[in-house]
């Protein structure tokens, strides 16, 4: 093969690499921007009519129905709970497969939201493991590691 050619297919191969990034950087670009306008799971769209007042349930306390602190209950305020197993978080748990900063729980327009704080074996709510920022209905579970809490009245 003469040096001609394989220069011209060594330019080929690198313009088509170029190409392939391009379109790859491209899509990310176009997922990354969908991804933004879709509103977080479980979170209302401020477009979205509230809820009636009397459909509101205000939960009072978090309770530990499973797990070493069972039977605690914690009562909620305006500031948020944090759970995990370092001494600076609002509900401590003595659980090793909960993280030293697992989760949080705040208030927003009178609903409770729960959100994962970067745990390693994640924060579930019944049977779903949450990705986001994710509205915590009284009654449901709420699992950390081995312990499981609830939001009650």
């Amino acid at each position: 093969m003469s040096e001609l050619a394989l220069t011209l297919l060594r330019f080929g191969f690198l313009l088509l690499l170029w190409f392939f990034v391009l379109m790859t950087v491209s899509v990310l670009r176009r997922d990354l921007a969908a991804s933004s306008d879709t509103p977080i799971a479980g979170v209302p769209d401020k477009t979205m009519k509230k809820p009636p007042r009397a459909a509101r349930v205000r939960a009072r306390n978090l309770v530990v129905t499973h797990g070493s602190l069972e039977g605690t209950v914690l009562p909620l305020g305006s500031a948020p709970v944090t759970i995990g197993r370092a001494a600076d978080n609002t509900l401590v748990v003595d659980d090793d497969y909960a993280s030293s900063h697992h989760a949080k729980i705040y208030q927003s327009e009178g609903r409770w939201i729960v959100e994962d704080t970067g745990s390693t074996n994640g924060t579930w709510i019944d049977r779903n493991r949450i990705t986001g920022a994710t509205i915590l209905e009284p009654g449901s579970p709420l699992r950390v590691g081995r312990t499981v809490l609830e939001l009650r009245k």
